[in-house]
């Protein structure tokens, strides 16, 4: 395998980790270390404003609204969220942050400009400005391929690791330089 896409492959899913645990022992030592890190990333969906229906914030998290019930029902008896019945329809449970679920909903966030910040501060400002460019093209070509696996049950229904799909792209440019060249 090339080893551009090896080295880029090995590069990602060790930021990716690196990130999340990173995340999870900030939190775990933190004002709010009662929080998972899925019952942050919760808080963060139902966001700081206005209250939201279920399903909106399970879409939102791509989870099941049973699931979500779930993680509310812990969270209200934390003392992060507010559920109330809607006004109009008695049908729609309706979810907002209490104040201490919109301060660690903020804190949060400031956990991740922080995280940034500290990406950013040994580049100057040519070296940030390309950075900034290329992890905005990753970030836009990832969300493209996230895009193709939603919608069919066929999509939905294939499982590949990361590892499978850069394989199988590799040979799929090998093939394609053959073909070019032959």
């Amino acid at each position: 395998m090339n080893s551009d896409v090896e080295e880029m492959s090995d590069s990602l899913v060790r930021i990716f980790e690196n990130v999340l645990l990173t995340e999870e022992k900030s939190l775990s030592r933190g004002y709010f270390s009662d929080l998972s890190l899925a019952e942050m990333h919760t808080l963060t969906a139902i966001g700081p404003y206005e209250a939201k229906n279920m399903s909106q914030t399970a879409q939102l998290l791509g989870i099941t609204t049973g699931t979500l019930t779930v993680s509310i029902d812990r969270l209200v008896r934390k003392g992060y969220v507010d559920r109330r019945r809607d006004d109009r329809d008695k049908r729609i449970v309706r979810i907002s942050l209490t104040r201490e679920g919109k301060l660690a909903c903020r804190m949060h966030s400031k956990f991740h400009r922080v995280l940034a910040k500290r990406i950013l501060e040994p580049y100057g400002t040519d070296d940030r400005d390309r950075l900034l460019t290329l992890v905005k093209a990753i970030d836009k070509h990832v969300e493209g391929l996230l895009q193709r696996y939603e919608g069919t049950e066929e999509e939905n229904s294939i499982r590949k690791t990361a590892r499978q799909i850069v394989i199988e792209t590799d040979d799929k440019i090998k093939k394609k330089e053959t073909e070019d060249n032959g």
